[in-house]
C-alpha cells in the first residue's frame, strides 16, 4: 500500500497544484491531507475548490481550518481574517464538515497538531527557541495508547520519527509555506526549512513498518511571494521565496 500525505497548503495554490501533478506519477493508493488548508494572503478559495474536487482524499481540519470556523473576523488572527475574507458558504461548510482526527484501517491514525490538540506539537520540542525531537518517553506520552502509523502535520517540518518498536510518526512538512516565526507561543520560536519548495511525503507499507521518501517540488514560489507582497505580508513572502522565516 501507498499512501500520499501532505498537509499544511495554507492557501498555496500554485504549491498544491504541484503536488497533485507530482501525485499522478507517484500513484498512490490513498491520499491524506492533514489539515490547515487556507489560512494566509495567498487564494484561499481557488485553494479550497481544488481540494473540495478531490473527494478520493481523506481531509482532517487543522487548528486554522478550525478557527475561522469558530472565531468572528475581529478575533482571528491575520491570516485567517486574510483567507477567511475570500471564502463562500460552501467553502466554510466544507471546512465545518471535515473531522479533526481519522483512521485508516487498524494501524494507521490522522491528525493535525497531537491526537488531543491540534495546536500543539507531536514530534517538536521548541522550549529552546529551535525544533528539536521530542525525548522517546515525551512522545510516548503525546500518542498516548496509540500504535501504528501516526501521520501528524501543523510543525510544517518533515519527520519521521520511532517512538518504540510499535509505533511511528510521519509529518510530511508543509505544502505551502516553508518558514514561519511564532512569537506568542508559551516558548517563541521559529520553523525554517532553508528552501521554498513544496513538500509531501510517500510512504511504502513494507511488510508490517513502511518506508518513507521525502518529496520536494519546485513551482513558482516567485509568484505566489507576490501574492503576499500585495498584501503587505513582508514575513510570508520572505519565507515563500527563501525558506527562512524573516529576521
Amino acid at each position: 500500500m501507498r499512501i500520499a500525505a501532505l498537509s499544511d497548503v495554507h492557501g498555496n495554490l500554485l504549491a498544491l497544484e504541484a503536488v497533485t501533478r507530482d501525485l499522478r506519477t507517484a500513484s498512490p493508493d490513498l491520499v491524506v491531507n492533514l489539515g490547515d488548508h487556507l489560512s494566509g494572503p495567498l487564494q484561499a478559495a481557488t485553494t479550497a475548490d481544488l481540494l473540495m474536487s478531490e473527494t478520493a482524499w481523506v481531509h482532517i481540519r487543522g487548528n486554522h481550518d478550525r478557527q475561522m470556523l469558530e472565531f468572528q473576523p475581529d478575533a482571528m488572527g491575520m491570516s485567517d481574517r486574510a483567507a477567511a475574507r475570500q471564502l463562500e458558504p460552501r467553502h466554510t461548510a466544507w471546512l465545518a464538515s471535515l473531522p479533526s482526527v481519522a483512521r485508516i484501517g487498524d494501524d494507521v491514525f490522522l491528525c493535525h497538531g497531537t491526537p488531543e490538540l491540534d495546536y500543539e506539537y507531536l514530534v517538536e520540542d521548541v522550549s529552546s527557541g529551535f525544533p528539536r525531537v521530542a525525548g522517546s518517553d515525551e512522545l510516548r506520552g503525546r500518542v498516548g495508547s496509540l500504535t501504528g502509523l501516526i501521520l501528524c502535520g501543523h510543525s510544517h517540518m518533515p519527520r519521521f520519527v520511532r517512538v518504540d518498536d510499535a509505533t511511528m510518526v510521519a509529518n510530511p512538512g508543509s505544502v505551502g509555506l516553508p518558514a514561519y516565526d511564532d512569537p506568542e507561543y508559551r516558548f517563541p520560536h521559529a520553523i525554517e526549512m532553508g528552501s521554498p519548495h513544496a513538500r509531501y511525503l510517500l510512504l511504502d507499507r513494507r511488510g508490517s513498518g513502511w518506508d518513507a521518501t521525502m518529496r520536494l517540488l519546485e513551482y513558482d514560489w516567485e509568484r505566489t511571494a507576490r501574492l503576499a507582497d500585495a498584501g503587505l505580508r513582508q514575513a510570508w513572502s520572505h519565507a515563500l521565496r527563501t525558506g527562512y522565516a524573516l529576521r
